[in-house]
């Protein structure tokens, strides 16, 4: 896999543990009193939200461990100068437009197949239809 590629799993990484992240505060939050006017919330500690701390570790842990893999592979990327990108531009045009000439005469070849296959076609059935019946 490219680094372009594994940037893009690691970012997709990040915003799947962040959402998770989020996910698990809202459903882990204590309950809050909106108003003075409403009664104080009560709490059920359920099984799931009793290891709050512990979730908390973990998710952070990883969290960073994924943001150090990521800040890895930015480092690993190829640093050059504007010249080379633009050197690297030229070329990436120049084989472009090589295969399009080649696709245009790929295409054309196909067409001209197409058409002697369309000729051949008509011409059977032309004949198929032309045919006398047995007496």
């Amino acid at each position: 896999m490219d680094i372009i590629s594994q940037l893009q799993e690691q970012v997709n990484t990040i915003a799947l543990l962040a959402l998770n992240t989020f996910g698990a505060l809202q459903r882990d939050a204590p309950p809050v009193r909106l108003s003075s006017n409403y009664p104080e919330p009560t709490t059920n500690p359920s099984e799931e939200t009793i290891n709050i701390t512990e979730h908390t570790k973990t998710t952070s842990a990883t969290l960073v461990q994924a943001a150090k893999t990521f800040d890895a592979l930015v480092a690993a990327l190829p640093l050059s100068g504007e010249d080379e990108q633009l050197k690297r531009i030229a070329e990436l045009q120049a084989e472009n437009e090589a295969v399009g000439l080649e696709l245009e005469k790929q295409l054309q070849g196909a067409e001209r197949e197409l058409k002697q296959v369309q000729e051949l076609f008509n011409q059977a059935a032309h004949n198929c239809l032309n045919l006398k019946k047995p007496d």
